[in-house]
């Protein structure tokens, strides 16, 4: 399914999404399938970024800093490359690595203040969160032999955002924009049901696109003239992706139907605080909590209209197919320290922990999001008028193993999976 991807991505929307999100996200983005910070500001702290408002990234996490920038007018254009090293083994097949490339990310922002020195606004596009793996294993009965695992899935947030000053020490912001979400997954699969057709063993090609509404509501609060405390709520953002799943069973051939996949991306809550050290240097804290446990249940997966009149007389013109996850909430402890050394400057370093939201009895070789730690590096220096950052960070997990499965069909018990993810990121931020 991706060894020609081009082709069969043509939409508007997920052409855009295919663009800044890289053209396979490996699963790997930190917690679950979110990034663990954005930009290389953020990345190089630890992703710490709610008390600060230094970064483009606060139209995404923050609007309220929006108001407490060091600036009238702020852009920011950031470019990651993710590496990965995934590797997965089961019953059928000794510890194997997935075909791996660097992947390049991107997102773009800008910030400004009004005429009214009370009400600022910002616009971005970001590429925060997405998955994805390709692995050649041996299948299951009765696709034995060689088989393509493969599975990609990215989110992108398009936003307007707004930030109003209510006191001297207190900003509120939001922003209020379009989500699109695209997915795909191709290889051996059993049917997990609720159907009547739970345990047949199939093949799937499945890829689907849809857009919703996404809006998060923050603030910012000046406790004392060196602690800044942020805080935000990112609400649940609900899809049902449209598209077409390509369905093999033995003895049935092969048919396409109409796909509406339903998706649920979590809500989130986050507080965090800046602190001056001294002049030259700033700590970060934040904790950030997302509510995995109510949103990835299952992928619910509506299969409707069979082109194969075979298939529309054994399974009829509906088929119910839910993709089990289990998934379990996570809170993020994010730490950072940035130094300025003069001369436009700066050093920076962070922290991240968070428990795996991923249950041993759902390892697949689709969805490994199984990353607990991330350390980061990051420096940053002044070119005439442009603020240039880099950061390093590099997340892993211990090797995390099941007996039975939750899959129906046996196809992933006694499974075992190990995640490692080098993040290099840079961005260029210009202050007007």
């Amino acid at each position: 399914m991706f060894a020609n991807p081009t082709p069969r991505r043509q939409t508007f929307l997920t052409g855009i999404l295919i663009c800044l999100s890289g053209a396979l996200v490996p699963d790997a983005a930190a917690d679950g399938f979110f990034r663990d910070g954005v930009g290389a500001r953020s990345v190089g702290r630890g992703g710490t970024n709610l008390g600060f408002a230094d970064s483009g990234s606060m139209v995404l996490e923050n609007p309220a800093a929006i108001l407490n920038m060091n600036a009238n007018r702020m852009t920011d254009v950031g470019f990651d490359l993710l590496m990965t090293d995934l590797q997965y083994g089961d019953a059928d097949n000794p510890l194997t690595s997935a075909v791996d490339n660097p992947i390049p990310v991107g997102q773009f922002s800008i910030a400004a203040r009004t005429p009214n020195p009370d009400i600022g606004y910002g616009l971005g596009v970001f590429s925060h969160a997405g998955f994805g793996a390709n692995y050649v294993l041996n299948g299951p009965a009765p696709f034995t032999g060689k088989q393509r695992y493969e599975s990609f899935g990215a989110l992108l947030r398009v936003l307007p955002a707004v930030s109003v000053r209510l006191s001297p020490r207190l900003t509120v912001g939001g922003n209020f924009g379009v989500a699109v979400n695209h997915m795909e997954l191709e290889g051996p699969y059993t049917l997990q049901g609720p159907s009547p057709f739970v345990g047949t063993p199939a093949r799937f090609d499945l890829q689907a696109t849809g857009a919703s509404f996404s809006w998060l509501a923050a603030l910012q609060y000046q406790l004392t003239d060196r602690t800044t405390i942020g805080i935000n709520y990112q609400d649940q953002t609900r899809f049902t992706l449209d598209g077409n799943t390509r369905v093999e069973i033995p003895g049935l051939g092969q048919s396409r139907f109409d796909t509406e996949l339903a998706v649920k991306w979590p809500r989130t809550f986050g507080m965090g605080l800046k602190h001056n050290w001294d002049a030259q240097t700033d700590l970060g804290l934040d904790l950030i909590w997302h509510g995995w446990s109510d949103a990835f249940t299952s992928f619910n997966n509506t299969l409707t209209n069979p082109d194969n009149p075979v298939f529309a007389a054994v399974v009829g013109n509906r088929l119910q197919e839910n993709l089990p996850l289990k998934w379990r909430d996570t809170l993020s402890v994010r730490t950072g320290f940035e130094r300025r050394l003069g001369s436009g400057r700066t050093v920076r370093a962070g922290y991240v922990y968070h428990r795996n939201p991923v249950p041993d009895q759902t390892i697949s070789p689709y969805i490994q999001a199984t990353l607990e730690h991330a350390f980061s590096l990051g420096y940053g220096w002044q070119i005439g008028q442009c603020e240039i950052d880099t950061a390093w960070q590099f997340s892993f997990s211990g090797r995390q193993e099941t007996g039975a499965s939750a899959f129906v069909g046996g196809d992933f018990d006694n499974a075992t999976s190990l995640v490692s993810v080098h993040w290099l990121s840079v961005s260029i931020v210009r202050r007007f």
